[in-house]
């Protein structure tokens, strides 16, 4: 089914008030240029603490179109609003936005079902420092948050910053600690229900794909990859597609995955709403199939005029 876009509105909804503002603000910036390239009547709209604001705007729109990031914005809070009021838009529903912004709950979720995820247990600052995790390489992780965004990676045990550890399970209360997987990272999207191209995650030399690198252009993102072999890519894309189908994913998502030295695939996270900026990696994928970001968002917007 195809529509006449220049009768269709879209609210591209952008911002709010995580700690991934920013990044979203790229994201919506990014989406709206798209979808006005395509003559959609298209609104970009910033979201604030109060969707409330923004309700006449939103329930104008044949299809909003959320280009929100962390807390507020892929947690299920915006979705059951919308969902409220009756407001079509792109991307999973309240409930598997629920669960997939919950790190733990997607580790338990992959261990029900036999996917490989890095062993872990979620630790308080009474905690952390009895775990058996610290005292070898560990990752150490918000359990809702995104960007990497204050994630620790413990390579060398003798150099743990002890006091950014602390204040940082003061502000969550608790965390999520995993042993280290030693290897490629890569991540892979999700359209529909067809899973993209493989991305090869290359940080640069001594440095992590930490937010700072995620955004500075110090990474590099290779589509196709350069360094895996085509069977793996191929199991990669099977566990992405599985996920997005076991979280009750809709639309699009995008799964990040380590491989160790002996070729072991190790689910990290699945994000329900991916980054859309120039730079994200999701966008890249689809662009290796000879998709334009135009053709992309223009896809999303029908998957969801599509629903009743």
């Amino acid at each position: 089914m195809r529509y006449t876009v220049y009768m269709i509105n879209v609210a591209v909804l952008a911002g709010g008030v995580s700690d991934e503002r920013e990044v979203s603000l790229r994201s919506g910036q990014n989406v709206a240029q798209a979808l006005d390239a395509v003559e959609f009547k298209t609104k970009l709209l910033d979201l604030g603490a109060d969707p409330t604001e923004h309700l006449a705007a939103l329930q104008a729109a044949d299809v909003i179109f959320l280009a929100l990031h962390g807390t507020g914005g892929e947690d299920g809070y915006i979705q059951r609003f919308l969902e409220a009021h009756d407001c079509r838009f792109v991307g999973s529903d309240a409930a598997a936005s629920t669960l997939c912004f919950d790190k733990w709950r997607v580790k338990e979720l992959l261990r029900r079902h036999g996917i490989p995820t890095p062993a872990g247990e979620l630790v308080s600052g009474d905690s952390i420092w009895h775990s058996s995790f610290v005292s070898k390489p560990f990752v150490l992780k918000p359990l809702q948050n995104g960007s990497s965004i204050d994630t620790f990676i413990i390579r060398d045990t003798s150099t743990i910053a002890r006091e950014a550890i602390e204040n940082s399970l003061q502000k969550y209360d608790q965390m999520l600690i995993e042993e280290l997987i030693v290897g490629t990272e890569i991540t892979v999207g999700v359209l529909g229900e067809k899973a993209l191209p493989v991305v090869e995650i290359i940080p640069p030399v001594d440095g992590e794909f930490d937010y700072t690198n995620k955004y500075n252009g110090a990474t590099q993102e290779l589509c196709p990859p350069q360094t895996i072999s085509l069977k793996l890519q191929q199991q990669a894309q099977h566990y992405a597609l599985t996920l997005h189908q076991l979280g009750g994913c809709r639309d699009f998502s995008r799964t990040d995955m380590i491989i160790d030295r002996m070729g072991g695939i190790y689910i990290l996270e699945i994000n329900t709403l991916p980054g859309m900026t120039t730079q994200s990696s999701l966008p890249k994928a689809a662009a290796a199939t000879g998709m334009s970001m135009s053709e992309l968002c223009t896809q999303l917007v029908e998957m969801a005029l599509r629903r009743t």
